[in-house]
């Protein structure tokens, strides 16, 4: 017990010394050094991975503050004003799907008419016979377009560059990413994603739409972009962090739903992967959200049918609707029904494994600045385009199945699955018909039906090959991309495969090993199952796949978990966002959050009757965003008492310097002189920064009172509390504060023992604290 005494005071002193040469934590201001090692800040940027700059990530105020003026804005609501504030609620879910299935729309309609133009000029080439004219102008034209997407995303919106997916997860799970929400970051994501889907890199619109419908709720919630904001008083109620969450929960659920036309699938997804907290009044939210979307896309989908959309036509959605083909399958069916799973699992993980080493090799590229992030993705591109257009030209050419119905081969017109490219009449280039096309166009050719001698095993080779090495080589570059697509075509590659393999032996068509394959890949990379296996059965609106498919996800992530983490929660940890897990480790139920508090700087805390000068000189000297409030009373027989009133936020200590709401007394102010100087609507916005007041001299010898502004009721725990379970509450509620209070009571026991926040729970953070527990760590890590 004296050593593991030593050893504490050991990593105290050390820690305290790391302090004093670095920078605090923006957070806690606490010992510990931040997730990564080599950056002492957090990313507020999606392209941190890729080397762009970093800065301080704050913690939201997910818990309801309940103070005076809270109570008093509550208790005077009319049953009128309620029923508003549902509806209003109401009306923004609405407007979230409404205006995400509208932009959604507007960018499937831009993608199939640039892309399909440009490859309808490319194949007249192709017939002229001049080949390398064609190679030019469609290089030429890719390049162009990459161009705009990415000097849109490096000079005005680096926020806007990759899935954004990552960063909405961070944020429902309580971490602020600033400047990923605004008005610019949603227009280059939307001009991003046509640019660089229309210019055939590996990459889809699947995950920018999701970080679009977050944009879109985000801005609607607020009322308005930072400078032109509407100050409706009812629109003003969903300027808080709580609210606002609910919110973006319905535009990453619309997003998803737009993306493949699934509703239920979205709110799953929401559920699923990217919501921390959920209940069943943002279930229903969220589904009404979604479909509003379906609404308008099949409005859409119908209209277009009219001819009256360009080159759309049946295309610009990923649908493979297979109702009406028959599925059966037997016992037999399940043995490669499992080997996909497994192989799913593998090449997932490894695929997690091999995207986390080019990332980190993306850093040292773009650190070198704006221009290596351009010139990085110039060359993706040309290489993309070199290889698209080269490598049919060693496929040989396949004479059409004359035996045939209804199927026109070679294809001449605008889409097909015999694409005749430099083929003789009566004869077709299959793996011209999955690159020379649309992404959403190939995916819906390497899944048709019946066209069991369409692709040979060598194009399937090559195309599996070349989607990989694209795939990993195109995410991270500074354009908006989404990882859904480009797995979706390496599995089905090889679902493909696997079904041409199992042919005689098995009764399911290779289209439908395709999707197996597709489905099990995007389980054993993103480790989703129950959103994923209902994602699938909107897509193919067939209930008699459901069944293997959900054999297939279950394998797949099973056995990806025994290799690594999911693909999002590797960005997350290169991006440094504390990302609380939902499970703690097992040895975090041998240590106490008292041993956590007790290496922490020591606590600061104020009067219930503060002085201004105090008031500034700690905010001045501290980067806390919450200060204990504690009241001296005398009590009879025992003497002086320490009590704790609640805890009041650094926001509102800001928002009563800028009011100068002061006192000339020491005394506790009345009620009509609160309510008279503050509303609630004031006390859930953030109010800048101690720089920004100005406090005269006289003023700094005034009082303020901080009971009517003290969260009277913060959730507290005992010091004797494991961090495993102090770690499941903290994420369960949502808090960014946790009150730690002694075991025991009396004059000499200070009142508080600490205030835990989100930096203390991280694993890595208490590692480092903690040296002994690394050892514990790795033994229980594994599958």
């Amino acid at each position: 017990m004296e050593n593991d005494l030593n050893k504490l005071a050991d990593t105290a002193s050390n820690m305290e010394e790391q302090t004093n040469q670095q920078e605090k934590d923006p957070e806690s201001d606490s010992l510990y050094q931040p997730l990564l090692k080599n950056n002492q800040t957090l990313s507020s940027s999606p392209l941190a991975l890729v080397g762009t700059k970093v800065s301080c990530n704050e913690s939201l105020d997910y818990e309801i503050n309940e103070n005076d003026l809270f109570k008093h804005d509550w208790r005077t609501r009319s049953q009128a004003q309620m029923l508003q504030y549902v509806f209003v609620k109401w009306l923004l879910a609405f407007l979230v799907g409404l205006l995400t299935g509208i932009i959604t729309t507007l960018i499937n309609l831009a993608i199939e008419n640039i892309a399909g133009y440009k490859l309808l000029a490319v194949v007249k080439y192709i017939e002229k016979k001049r080949y390398m004219m064609g190679f030019f102008f469609m290089t030429a034209v890719n390049m162009i377009l990459t161009l705009v997407a990415t000097v849109l995303c490096v000079f005005f919106a680096p926020t806007a560059a990759g899935p954004g997916i990552p960063e909405i997860k961070a944020y429902l799970n309580g971490v602020d990413t600033p400047n990923m929400y605004g008005a610019t970051t949603m227009f280059v994501k939307i001009i991003g994603s046509i640019g660089a889907v229309s210019a055939g890199l590996d990459l889809g619109k699947e995950g920018p739409l999701v970080h679009i419908g977050a944009c879109i709720a985000s801005l609607l919630g607020q009322g308005g972009t930072d400078n032109y904001r509407i100050r409706w008083k009812w629109i003003r109620y969903f300027n808080n962090d709580r609210d606002r969450r609910d919110i973006i929960t319905c535009g990453a659920s619309s997003g998803v739903c737009a993306a493949f036309r699934a509703p239920v699938g979205g709110v799953l997804f929401a559920l699923e992967e990217v919501a921390t907290w959920w209940r069943s009044a943002l279930l229903w939210r969220t589904f009404f959200s979604t479909a509003v979307v379906v609404v308008v896309l099949r409005a859409f989908v119908e209209y277009c049918k009219t001819g009256e959309c360009g080159l759309f036509g049946e295309g610009g959605l990923i649908m493979f609707d297979v109702s009406g083909v028959s599925v059966k399958y037997h016992v037999v069916d399940l043995v490669p029904i499992t080997v996909i799973g497994i192989i799913g699992g593998v090449l997932g993980s490894l695929y997690n494994y091999l995207l986390h080493k080019v990332l980190r090799l993306y850093i040292l590229i773009n650190a070198k600045g704006k221009l290596a992030k351009i010139l990085l993705t110039l060359t993706v591109s040309l290489f993309t385009s070199t290889c698209v257009y080269g490598l049919p030209f060693i496929a040989s050419c396949t004479p059409c199945d004359p035996s045939a119905v209804n199927s026109e081969c070679p294809t001449t017109g605008r889409m097909g699955n015999f694409k005749k490219f430099n083929c003789p009449k009566g004869h077709y280039n299959d793996l011209a018909t999955l690159l020379l096309t649309t992404s959403d166009d190939a995916v819906r050719n390497i899944f048709s039906t019946d066209t069991t001698g369409e692709y040979t095993v060598f194009s399937l080779l090559i195309f599996f090959a070349l989607y990989c090495i694209l795939g990993l080589f195109t995410f991270g570059i500074a354009v908006p991309s989404g990882l859904f697509l480009p797995i979706i075509l390496m599995g089905s590659a090889y679902g493909r495969l696997l079904g041409m393999v199992m042919g005689p032996y098995t009764t399911i068509d290779q289209g439908l090993y395709a999707v197996l394959g597709a489905a099990s890949l995007m389980a054993g990379s993103m480790r989703m199952t129950v959103s994923l296996c209902v994602i699938f059965l909107e897509l193919t609106n067939n209930l008699l796949l459901l069944p293997i498919t959900m054999l297939v996800l279950l394998i797949s992530k099973t056995v990806g978990d025994c290799f690594n983490p999911s693909i999002y929660e590797i960005i997350l940890d290169l991006k440094g966002l504390p990302f609380l897990e939902a499970r703690p480790e097992p040895w975090m139920r041998n240590i106490t959050i008292g041993e956590l508090a007790e290496i922490k700087p020591p606590l600061v805390t104020l009067c219930g009757i503060e002085k201004v000068g105090r008031i500034v000189d700690v905010l001045r000297s501290t980067t806390h965003n919450a200060f204990a409030v504690v009241d001296n009373t005398l009590v009879p027989s025992v003497g002086q008492m320490s009590e704790v009133h609640g805890i009041v936020l650094r926001a509102h200590l800001l928002l009563v310097l800028k009011k100068k709401w002061f006192l000339k007394d020491r005394r506790r102010a009345e009620e009509w002189e609160v309510r008279e100087k503050f509303t609630w609507i004031d006390l859930a916005e953030r109010w800048g920064t101690i720089e920004d007041v100005a406090v005269t001299k006289a003023e700094m010898e005034m009082y303020v009172d901080l009971h009517p502004l003290t969260n009277r009721t913060p959730f507290t725990v005992v010091e004797t509390m494991s961090v495993a379970k102090a770690l499941v509450q903290f994420r369960q509620v949502g808090l960014r504060h946790m009150l730690v209070l002694p075991k025991c009571h009396g004059p000499a026991v200070p009142p508080v023992v600490g205030i835990l926040t989100r930096q203390d729970l991280i694993a890595h953070n208490i590692l480092k604290a903690f040296p002994h527990l690394e050892k514990s760590y790795a033994t229980q890590k594994g599958c």
